[in-house]
């Protein structure tokens, strides 16, 4: 892939993009396009992805809305039972280009995924949602007292996010990582629970297991990793935990 040429001839929107997976098959339905984009205001104490954070660095790619379908096209026959998913850092940073996106792709029938924390709740992440075909909404914990702590912002905006989504009718996949000493604990997962069954939009709920394998970002990076010494969880804490939110039907 590779897609930097003359930026000055370029027409359209450029986005700044962090990185590209050809087959994904964790971030939606079916096999996937992936496009990870730049820039997060988020600062999730578990975060496997820090090098997305800042909106200034420069990512692998510098693309137009067409340049980065044209990339997709090249893959449309392994991803007919899937799509694209545009992922982050948080994608609504960048939000003129995801819709712009969005709308080459469903006039290429391409099914979309958009994965975002929610933080950004606005009238151009509205727009985004139009051309939207399935959202991947992160839920960092349901503690509200928490949630500033872990994230660096309150839950305010995910829980609009939330609100809106089911307002619209737009299908959602809820996604929440489990961490040990953090968010793993019954009481909190009964919350959730109770909590996300009020939502008719929601199709699934994803519980995913706290892992180390972006440690090393964090260290590369300078910054001192916020979650050293906790293990990651094992898998019989994580079939405990989808067990509790299979009792609200998840």
């Amino acid at each position: 892939m590779n897609l930097e040429g003359n930026t000055s001839e370029r027409v359209g929107i450029l986005g700044n993009i962090h990185s590209f997976e050809s087959f994904g098959t964790v971030d939606g339905p079916g096999i996937r396009c992936v496009v990870f984009m730049q820039g997060c205001p988020m600062r999730c104490q578990f975060c496997h992805n820090p090098d997305t954070w800042d909106p200034a660095a420069r990512g692998q790619y510098q693309m137009t809305p067409q340049e980065l379908l044209e990339e997709v096209l090249r893959y449309k026959s392994f991803i007919k039972k899937g799509g694209v998913t545009v992922s982050g850092g948080e994608p609504l940073m960048q939000a003129d280009f995801v819709l712009e996106f969005f709308k080459l792709c469903r006039k290429a029938g391409i099914h979309t995924a958009l994965d975002t924390s929610g933080v950004i709740f606005s009238d151009k992440a509205k727009a985004v949602l139009e051309y939207t075909d399935l959202v991947l909404l992160d839920i960092k914990t349901i503690d509200e007292a928490a949630h500033r702590a872990y994230t660096g912002h309150d839950a305010r905006n995910n829980r609009l996010f939330l609100n809106y989504l089911q307002s619209i009718g737009k299908p959602v996949w809820m996604r929440h990582v489990v961490v040990p000493e953090r968010t793993y604990d019954d009481s909190q997962l009964k919350r959730l629970g109770e909590f996300l069954k009020g939502f008719s939009v929601i199709e699934k709920v994803e519980l995913l297991a706290y892992h180390t394998l972006g440690r090393y970002k964090w260290q590369n990076l300078g910054l001192d990793y916020p979650l050293e010494g906790i293990p990651e969880l094992s898998a019989d804490q994580i079939s405990h935990a989808r067990a509790i939110l299979s009792e609200y039907g998840f």
